[in-house]
């Protein structure tokens, strides 16, 4: 079994912002997989389905980004999948837009809801896939700059960016995380 946690805020305001591409990857997936991920539960709009022979539930946390841990301790105590079958995909200032990285492991870094879902699971043992989205400009607020919406420039990059995040999904629950790292990191 695998939970697939994309991270994001919920709300009109936030969609297709940098900081909900996790959101964006999860509702890509859900259409591929056939998966309705519209029921309220462990403070998320989970769905549940099966990828191949594997049970999987795409989650997307109602909390806001900096509360992101709650909901998924809530889901980690209810399955009790072990945290390796636990993926979270979320952006990341680090890469540009359209890259993404696949690691096992690691820690929250200088990403609120990373750092929620570290606290709040207690381990920094569990795979993620980062969606790059580039970097703010020079003096310009973070806050704003992850909460604001691509411009059109960036668009082809980003839809390329999400369509690897869901392949690379897709290999990690078919296959296995490290082919999954091979085949993506760095694309």
């Amino acid at each position: 079994m695998y939970i697939i946690v994309g991270l994001g805020n919920p709300g009109k305001q936030y969609e297709d912002t940098r900081h909900n591409v996790g959101f964006n990857a999860i509702d890509i997936l859900a259409e591929e997989y056939g998966i309705s991920v519209t029921k309220m539960k462990h403070k998320a709009l989970i769905g549940e389905g099966r990828v191949g022979t594997e049970k999987v539930v795409l989650v997307k946390p109602v909390t806001y980004m900096n509360l992101s841990g709650e909901s998924l301790a809530e889901i980690y105590n209810f399955y009790k999948v072990d945290t390796s079958n636990i993926v979270v995909i979320y952006d990341d200032i680090d890469l540009d837009v359209g890259k993404i990285r696949i690691r096992k492991k690691g820690s929250g870094g200088t990403h609120n809801g990373m750092r929620s879902i570290v606290k709040c699971l207690g381990t920094t043992d569990f795979p993620r896939v980062r969606v790059g989205v580039s970097k703010p400009e020079p003096g310009r607020d973070l806050a704003n700059f992850v909460l604001s919406k691509f411009a059109p420039d960036e668009m082809v990059e980003l839809k390329e960016g999400l369509k690897k995040s869901v392949l690379a999904i897709d290999s990690i629950i078919r296959e296995d995380i490290d082919l999954a790292m091979n085949k993506y990191n760095g694309k």
